[in-house]
Formats: C-alpha cells, structure tokens, sequence
C-alpha cells in the first residue's frame, strides 16, 4: 500500500517511521522544510517539500497513493489557517482528481469540543468551539467529511494533549512546581501518548475506519490531579490554585469507547509518565 503522510512533525515522522518497517507500505513523507529532507529520507522512501496551499505540489504527492495521513500542526496560534483549512481545503480539490486514494486520516483535536464544564463528551457531541483557532479546526473536519463518498472514506482523529518521548510532561508543566497559578485545578485534561497515535493512526489505516473517533487513554485527570502527579514523580513542589474562575477554551472529559469498540487495544490506556 502506497500512503502519504502530510506533515511530518513530532507524530508524522513517528507514523512514517512505523509504516516503513513494515513491508506492505511504500510511505512518502511532506514537510515545509528543506532541511529536513535528509531526515526524513530514513523514515520514507519518498520525500516531498510542500506548502499546504500549493495545489501543483499536492498533486505530484498524491499521484497513486492509496491513502493520506493528514498530520499537520501549527507553528503558532496565527496560522492555523494556512496550516489546516488551507491545506484540508486543497488535500479535497486535488482527490477529486486522483481515485487511487481510498481514505483520508486526519489527527484533529479535542479542543473542538470546546468548554463543557467538564462534562463527558463522545463522538455524537457537537462540536462548540470556543475561539477562532477552533472555529478553524472544526471547518477544517467539515471540508474533509464531506468530501467522503462510495469511493472515498475519511476518518477524523480527535486527539487529546499529545506526551511521550521527548515530550515529557514535566517538561510542559515542571516550571509551575511551587507556583500559585489561576483557577482551581477542576479543569479537565485528556492526554494520548505517542505510541497510541502511532498506533491508532495504523489501527484506522488497517482497518479502513471511517468517520470521527475520539484518540485519547481511559483517565480524563482533572489538572489539580495531574499537576500533583506530575510534581509527586519529579519531587517538586506541589503548584496551589487561587480559586479565581476558569478561563480555559476547553473544558471537557473525552469518552474514547467508540475506538476500542472498533478493537483499538490502548498501549498507555492510564498515564504511566510523568
């Protein structure tokens, strides 16, 4: 099977990686950067430089590939359009073109759910986004679901925080050890290791899922909760909450039944690294 895998970053190279050790799939890898080329020539066979909005380099990439892993990421909270609507918007008017591809994956996220007080959210729970990065982010889903069709299946990953390797949790939170920071620590937070993003973007290829899954382990930590685990395995200072309201754009507990449902077996199910 001959897979595109459109932005490879921290997950993308990881998926493109994963797939080349295997002997059934010939993987081409994009990224927006030059230098990056010679890196990722060890975990693809092919590799491409490409703008998400450049339709002429998209469609040299998608010539005969069988699928698409869309595995974008923003660099900062001002492009999120070029770096998703825009190159969802263009990945849609080039497959019009090109029947080989069968499916789309797409590693979106759960901040399209947007502040819900903490509730329990599933597949079936509109989507509320709370500003205008997620207002883009959930066109972003809509423009690739709708370009489904009998020929053409698209499934959307809603992704949790992402942690792992190289991104160790206390190395977003550690700096907060001994503060005192707004809030009161009831927000919820969902998180998916590396290796079950890996392993879910596979599982969907592998099985030709279609539609919207949430990709997130089995325990929504409230951030009072993970803080203090956090602060308990590095031996820091626990942080303190000043009781003020909350102001997170994303407040919710993601149900992830429908992936394991569809035989998904979590490889960190519980958050084990800290």
């Amino acid at each position: 099977m001959k897979v595109a895998i459109v932005g490879c970053g921290y997950v993308g190279t990881r998926v493109a990686k994963n797939l080349r050790s295997k002997s059934d799939y010939t993987v081409t890898a994009t990224t927006t950067t030059v230098s990056r080329v010679v890196e990722l020539e060890g975990v693809a066979q092919r590799v491409a430089v490409l703008k998400g909005n450049d339709i002429d380099a998209m469609t040299a990439v998608l010539q005969e590939q069988d699928a698409v892993m869309l595995c974008v990421g923003a660099p900062n909270s001002r492009t999120y359009q070029e770096s998703y609507l825009d190159t969802a918007t263009t990945l849609v008017s080039v497959l019009k073109e090109i029947p080989t591809v069968k499916q789309v994956i797409y590693t979106g996220t759960y901040s399209v759910y947007g502040d819900r007080q903490g509730e329990l959210v599933n597949e079936e729970s509109p989507v509320a986004p709370a500003n205008q990065n997620g207002e883009i982010l959930a066109e972003t889903e809509r423009v690739l679901l709708a370009a489904s069709s009998p020929n053409l299946k698209v499934c959307i990953l809603r992704l949790g925080g992402i942690y792992g390797p190289e991104r160790e949790l206390v190395k977003f939170f550690g700096s907060w050890a001994g503060s005192t920071r707004p809030g009161r620590g009831e927000d919820a937070t969902n998180w998916v290791h590396l290796d079950d993003i890996v392993g879910g973007l596979t599982f969907a290829l592998e099985n030709g899922l279609q539609g919207v899954y949430n990709l997130v382990g089995d325990v929504s930590l409230s951030s009072g909760e993970l803080l203090d685990r956090i602060c308990e395995a590095n031996n820091l200072p626990k942080v303190s909450w000043d009781g003020s309201p909350s102001v997170r754009p994303y407040n919710a507990r993601m149900s992830n039944l429908k992936i394991q449902a569809a035989g998904y077996q979590f490889v960190h199910p519980e958050m084990r690294e800290f």
